[in-house]
């Protein structure tokens, strides 16, 4: 099994003949520790031969200044590995929850990818998402949303976001996923060819398995997410070809 490498914010997991390789940006505190946090998820894709570069975050409120940065790390990742192996197929890229909005606020609108996968996609207003906010900011006497707001953050997919190719998966169980909202605004635009996936499970399907086996050993992984994170992976997989 390849190791883990990290280059700046950029956590890379290469096997020995990759084919294809994806961008990968976890959700809000998970994403700060990507190699632990998605373990499962990101280490079985590279055993299907995918160069893994996880975006390494701590969420703040401008999220369109984090997408130009995340944007910017996998690109010169990119780069040098290219440099040291030689070019690869573009990537795909994937999200989960608030990395799917950071994906879609790309710098370039989705052009230089094979397209997105978007996981649990979350778009909320920033005191539902940071409870203690919703208490603090009037006795403060500030106004705190996230940049772009949410409203915002659909016009702009609308207007700027041109990638076609987009698969928006959703779990059963997921009482934080918008991703209705975000399939009805890619299809309103021209061309579109997202398409939709629903899985068994709920908001950290994509993470917990790899949390579990990371803090507690492969026995307690729980064979049920284990399962949906194989389905996952083969999704992906096939999605980057």
């Amino acid at each position: 099994m390849p190791t883990w490498r990290q280059i700046g914010a950029i956590w890379q997991l290469k096997p020995a003949k990759p084919w294809g390789q994806i961008d990968f940006i976890g959700g809000s505190y998970l994403a700060a520790t990507p190699q632990v946090s998605y373990r499962r998820l990101l280490e079985d894709l590279a055993a299907t031969g995918l160069v893994v570069h996880a975006w390494s975050y701590v969420p703040g409120f401008d999220h369109q200044s984090q997408a130009r940065s995340a944007w910017s790390d996998f690109r010169n990742a990119r780069r040098r590995l290219e440099q040291r192996d030689g070019p690869l197929s573009i990537p795909l890229r994937v999200g989960h929850s608030l990395g799917c909005k950071l994906h879609l606020l790309a710098p370039d609108g989705g052009r230089g990818c094979r397209g997105l996968v978007s996981l649990c996609f979350n778009n909320f207003q920033a005191d539902r998402s940071i409870p203690l906010l919703g208490e603090l900011a009037p006795r403060l006497g500030v106004e705190t949303e996230f940049s772009p707001d949410p409203k915002e953050t659909l016009r702009l997919i609308r207007r700027h976001y041109i990638q076609e190719r987009n698969l928006v998966i959703r779990f059963g169980r997921d009482e934080l996923d918008q991703s209705p909202e975000l399939l009805q605004n890619l299809k309103s635009r021209p061309l579109d060819s997202s398409e939709e996936l629903h899985l068994p499970g709920d908001h950290l399907t994509p993470a917990s398995a790899g949390l579990r086996r990371s803090l507690l050993g492969s026995w307690a992984d729980d064979p049920k997410r284990v399962d949906v994170t194989r389905k996952i992976t083969a999704t992906i997989s096939n999605w980057a070809r």
